[in-house]
């Protein structure tokens, strides 16, 4: 896909900076149609369509299994926090135990 974007970009660039102008874009863009409406371009379009189709049910598949992995860890490990959490925030109260009081004299 990189490589497809690099080379339309330079075509592009060559093309805007080609001193034919119209003229050269023009050959440039009816070689382009002749080649994509080769009938070897065209068989391997639809060979690549073909297989994209016949293997978007396991693609999905594998998606799905993951996003429902990525959901259990971040939920597992939110609940880890929260149970960190709740463990620092008991505090320790300590208490003092004073003798018992006189009893009260009348």
């Amino acid at each position: 896909m990189k490589r497809l974007m690099l080379i339309a970009g330079i075509a592009i660039g060559y093309v805007l900076g080609a001193r034919d102008g119209r003229g050269r874009y023009e050959q440039i863009k009816s070689q382009a149609d002749s080649l994509w409406h080769d009938p070897r371009v065209q068989e391997k379009v639809n060979t690549a369509s073909a297989t994209v189709k016949e293997k978007a049910p396991e693609v999905q598949a594998k998606l799905t299994g993951a996003a429902n992995q990525a959901k259990d860890n971040a939920k597992a490990k939110v609940d880890e926090k929260r149970a960190e959490k709740k463990a620092d925030d008991v505090t320790v109260v300590e208490t003092t135990t004073y003798p018992p009081a006189p009893p009260p004299t009348i």
